[in-house]
């Protein structure tokens, strides 16, 4: 299995979002109740590698339909603000 590539991130306060695009080798989404971006760390350094494009390691969110076992089998997704909260916009109930 391939891991769905973060294709935009929003966010442009995170570490790793350089020009929109996310340079974590990997991100994590969600807890039980909100498809947050657990990977999303703020600061004045930027971090991950800038030679590659972020990819969804895990998915918290059982309940969204493109989760199975706790992998995401979107083709990609974007992460940006909801409610002030860097989450997975493409998180959509099963």
């Amino acid at each position: 299995m391939e891991m769905p590539v973060v294709n935009e991130c929003q966010v442009e306060s995170c570490a790793y979002n350089r020009n929109g695009a996310c340079h974590a080798l990997a991100i994590t989404v969600g807890d039980v109740h909100h498809a947050h971006c657990d990977t999303f760390l703020s600061g004045p350094s930027k971090g991950g590698d800038p030679s590659v494009t972020g990819r969804v390691g895990a998915c918290k969110m059982s309940d969204c339909q493109h989760n199975v076992q706790f992998e995401c089998q979107a083709p990609g997704i974007v992460v940006g603000y909801s409610h002030d909260d860097a989450e997975c916009l493409t998180y959509a109930p099963a």
